[in-house]
């Protein structure tokens, strides 16, 4: 497989070169094998200078970090809100889900016009709420209609990449079955959460990026000309990128509605879409609380341990996902500038969840919880808690105050003990 790579050339500028690269190492799982390695602090600053006070954080190293994050990691943001972006709300139900809440879909236009790039927001919201409900947002793999069976959900035609039930990719244009709706529902557990008086909102990755090699010459990447997985700059974003931007995009229309509570909403995200949900808290500080499920390499876990998924071997598997300058530390995560910890830490002091499953050894539950622990330092710059604890906790066993994290029995998954603690650790850091 074709792969680039940074050389020097005359008068120091940098340009890419493209070999036949070996294959990357292969993935540790043992422990006793992970190699020594030291992470870099994050109250300190590039040129030497200690952080001592949240103004010095604020002005200096936070946005040190989320440079570095954009230029060598998940590519940079190429703009906010578009100008001409409107919404409209093409549907709403009261009487949604046995009459328990309203659905609302909107169809947010990026560029304001029907034949432009877009997204589909889906909405159900607690009826009989006095004040405006807390949301968590996030994005799902299959289409709006795969996070429940309610028969009143667009279907996300004409494009599925979904089939059933084995969940691989189907062609494009494959037509949306029926059988479909719902296929995610027990990771979404929408009644439990608006049992809590939370609403849950929710849009298609695919909508903003189809996520396929050749998925940056459509929707949101093909707006600002991003250019393909291997043309495009070294620091231009990728699908990450594009899928964090769209969660921005989903809290513009948050913050219009009347019936939500703009200022607690929390971004969540499992797996790939956990990597991109962190991505999207650190940038937009609009987000209250951030929501990690098993993200592994690229989301909570520590590059440095080079334990279960590296960098090398995510980057040769999904070339789009990240920046093409991440590709500099295949095989070579100790020379990476930041780590994951400092991607945490740009969360501070907004409340922070990360959740582990002890049989996902890909997702490295272990340096999921390192990196929460060393985003502590920042935390406790703003007086927050952190975890409370120096080992890492037994199997369910939820721990912390601003920082929370638990480690649950079983598989790469999210299930209704993942979602109890979530709403738990919701409910105490915003007391109602």
């Amino acid at each position: 497989m074709n792969r680039s790579f940074h050389v020097r050339v005359g008068g120091g500028m940098l340009a890419w070169v493209s070999l036949l690269a070996a294959a990357p190492n292969p993935a540790i799982t043992d422990e006793t094998k992970v190699p020594p390695y030291t992470l870099p602090d994050p109250l300190v600053c590039a040129d030497g200078t200690p952080v001592r006070t949240v103004a010095t954080w604020e002005a200096k190293r936070r946005p040190e970090l989320l440079g570095f994050f954009a230029r060598e990691v998940y590519g940079r943001t190429p703009a906010d809100r578009p100008a001409g972006m409107r919404f409209e709300v093409t549907a709403v139900d009261r009487g949604a889900l046995g009459g328990t809440a309203t659905r609302k879909e909107v169809t947010v236009w990026f560029e304001g016009k029907a034949d432009g790039a877009r997204m589909h927001l889906l909405i159900y919201q607690p009826n009989g709420m006095k004040m405006p409900a807390p949301v968590f947002l996030g994005l799902n793999f299959f289409g709006n209609h795969s996070v429940h069976a309610d028969p009143g959900i667009r279907l996300a035609s004409p494009f599925i990449y979904y089939d059933a039930p084995r969940y691989r990719p189907a062609a494009p244009g494959t037509p949306v079955k029926s059988e479909q709706r719902g296929v995610h529902a027990e990771k979404w557990q929408i009644e439990a959460v608006l049992a809590r008086g939370f609403a849950t909102a929710t849009v298609w990755c695919h909508d903003l990026c189809p996520d396929r090699v050749d998925g940056l010459g459509e929707n949101v990447p093909a707006l600002f000309a991003t250019g393909g997985a291997e043309q495009r700059a070294g620091d231009a974003w990728g699908a990450m990128g594009a899928w964090a931007w769209g969660l921005s995009r989903a809290m513009d229309y948050l913050a219009t509605d009347p019936e939500l509570d703009a200022r607690r909403v929390a971004v969540h995200g499992f797996s790939r879409l956990g990597k991109a949900a962190l991505w999207a808290a650190a940038q937009d500080e609009r987000f209250a609380m951030l929501v990690s499920m098993e993200s592994g390499c690229g989301g909570a876990a520590l590059s440095k341990r080079i334990f279960g998924e590296t960098v090398g071997i995510i980057n040769d598997k999904f070339p789009h996902w990240f920046a093409k300058n991440f590709r500099r530390y295949n095989d070579r995560e100790s020379e990476l500038p930041v780590d994951q910890h400092q991607l945490l830490a740009l969360i501070a002091p907004r409340p922070l969840y990360v959740a582990s499953a002890h049989g996902d050894s890909w997702s490295d539950p272990r340096g999921e919880f390192l990196g929460a622990q060393g985003a502590e330092p920042v935390y406790a710059l703003y007086g927050k808690k952190g975890l409370g604890v120096n080992a890492m906790p037994g199997l369910d066993t939820p721990v912390g105050a601003t920082i929370g994290y638990h480690n649950r029995t079983g598989k790469h998954d999210v299930t209704a003990y993942d979602w109890a603690q979530f709403l738990n650790f919701a409910e105490r850091s915003w007391p109602r």
